[in-house]
């Protein structure tokens, strides 16, 4: 059923876009906003006009929407303290951050803020099993706090509540770790980013809000500062089922209530287990955005687009598979980073990462068994150089340095989409909180199809970039042409994805998909 005449939608390529737009939402609110995202950092910089009147900051702009009375809901993802320790820092900075803002704008400021953290547990079997390597974490965090002045340090536990109780303070004011205390773990997190203005208004995708995710459509920039990302922002029906998920998602997940039914609004939702000494998954409980892709990719008839950070769902590979033998007309392109953002920046080589590109390596052969030559698969370089920015080799391709995707945008013929927060992984589909919209209007597939795919190419690209028939074939052939050049004269974006490397570093791991 289609809500042609009631649902309109802005499409937003990179933060660029997405940034101003999102300041003009809070800007314009009038009675409340409902909000959840992975990362919201009040440090970040304002990039349009209307922000740009009231301060320099997000936090000038909190405080500023607060004292205009605007009702502010918000809930940010808050990390495993020991696994995740820099981004549990960074939310509990967030917290602050919005309760010094609403002191600021005064005793009539409505903010509710959260530090939410999924309520999935391990049992203590898994706890057991995994100390050695929590304690060797515990320690290289000690570490770090005990190299920092007092001043710092105190600020840093200030932001860290969670390792509180799992350290303890000598009289010289270094902290070290309790041996003998088995720490939690959280296997999931909340990994949706939406916000709902008024009840009228839904702004949904990729993109959460720091200074790192912050890019440019021409990526003009070093590789690690590069970050493609993809957010709409709507009207329609949609924003009430948004508005329900938002009132509701941290109850579902903590078996207080089940999911209620949605249409347009597509989840990921799990919840705790009954704790017992093996118990180490959740219990998913609602996944529908994998449920969509299956639907939407059997239904496809000619040209599947996918834009993900990482493709190592197997399931879904193989449905895809199936979906292409049964029908030799529908072609794929998926676009991928040339390799993950730690991998590539950071220069980790952990199992967990070597799992994660073990497993997508394996979902792409499996892909191209079903599909074989109707399928591309392309990564992305600027076109320029790689100079000597980093002494790292992953964060260049084919000599050039990358442009890291983010973006969660999959695209079935001209007739649907889906744009979400969720990768094509195990732990995005059956795992972590996710959030999502299926669009179905066709003038807005249809401009979402033709912005994304024309942010790659060259800006002459011709109609058979575009065509479902002969797209696939198109951007092969540049890419493959782009590969023979030098970087500073390949056209757009696209080359080949390099499939050696991560089959080279991947590593199988006796552990579920799920957890990559």
């Amino acid at each position: 059923m289609r809500d042609i005449k009631r649902t309109s939608t802005q499409v937003f390529i990179t933060g660029s876009e997405a940034f101003p737009a999102l300041e003009r939402a809070f800007l314009e609110a009038r009675v409340e906003i409902h909000a959840s995202f992975r990362i919201f950092d009040l440090r970040t910089r304002l990039r349009s006009p209307e922000g740009l009147a009231v301060g320099s900051t997000w936090f000038d702009l909190i405080v500023h929407v607060l004292r205009r009375g605007v009702a502010l809901h918000i809930r940010i993802t808050d990390f495993d303290p020991i696994a995740r320790s820099a981004l549990h820092r960074g939310t509990w900075r967030s917290i602050r951050m919005l309760h010094a803002a609403a002191e600021l704008a005064g005793p009539a400021a409505r903010l509710e803020a959260i530090a939410a953290m999924h309520p999935a547990r391990t049992g203590l079997l898994i706890r057991l099993a995994f100390w050695p390597v929590v304690q060797r974490r515990m320690d290289r965090i000690c570490r770090w706090l005990n190299r920092q002045d007092p001043a710092t340090r105190a600020a840093a536990m200030r932001d860290m509540p969670g390792l509180a109780r799992r350290l303890w303070q000598k009289a010289d004011g270094t902290f070290h770790t309790r041996r003998f205390r088995v720490p939690r773990l959280y296997p999931a997190t909340h990994h949706q980013k939406l916000a709902v203005f008024d009840r009228r208004k839904l702004y949904i995708g990729g993109l959460d809000l720091d200074e790192r995710r912050y890019d440019t459509p021409q990526h003009d920039r070093p590789a690690a500062q590069t970050w493609h990302d993809v957010q709409v922002m709507m009207e329609g029906p949609v924003v009430a089922e948004a508005q329900n998920h938002l009132e509701t998602f941290m109850a579902v997940t903590e078996a207080r209530m089940d999911p209620s039914p949605q249409r347009r609004l597509l989840r990921t939702l799990s919840r705790r287990k009954r704790l017992k000494i093996w118990n180490y998954v959740p219990v998913t409980v609602a996944h529908e955005l994998q449920q969509g892709h299956e639907a939407l990719a059997d239904r496809a008839q000619r040209l599947i687009y996918l834009e993900t950070q990482f493709f190592r769902s197997l399931s879904l590979a193989r449905r895809l598979a199936r979906t292409a033998r049964a029908n030799p007309k529908l072609t794929l392109i998926l676009i991928l980073p040339a390799a993950p953002e730690d991998v590539a920046f950071e220069n980790h080589f952990g199992l967990d990462v070597r799992y994660g590109e073990y497993l997508q390596a394996r979902a792409l052969r499996i892909l191209r068994k079903g599909f074989g030559p109707r399928m591309f698969v392309g990564g992305a370089a600027q076109p320029r150089r790689a100079g000597r920015e980093t002494d790292l080799d992953r964060d260049r391709l084919q000599d050039a340095p990358i442009i890291y995707i983010h973006a969660k945008v999959s695209i079935f013929d001209d007739t649907a989409a889906i744009v979400s927060s969720a990768n094509l992984n195990g732990r995005s589909l059956r795992w972590d909180t996710e959030a999502g919209v299926y669009l179905n209007v066709p003038r807005d597939v249809e401009e979402l199809r033709r912005r994304a795919m024309a942010h790659w190419l060259p800006m002459n690209a011709g109609a058979a970039f575009f065509d479902p028939d002969t797209a696939a074939q198109a951007w092969a052939r540049l890419a493959m042409q782009n590969l023979n050049r030098p970087p500073e004269e390949r056209q757009g974006f696209i080359l080949p994805y390099d499939l050696r490397i991560s089959e080279k570093f991947g590593q199988s791991v006796p552990v579920p998909e799920e957890m990559v």
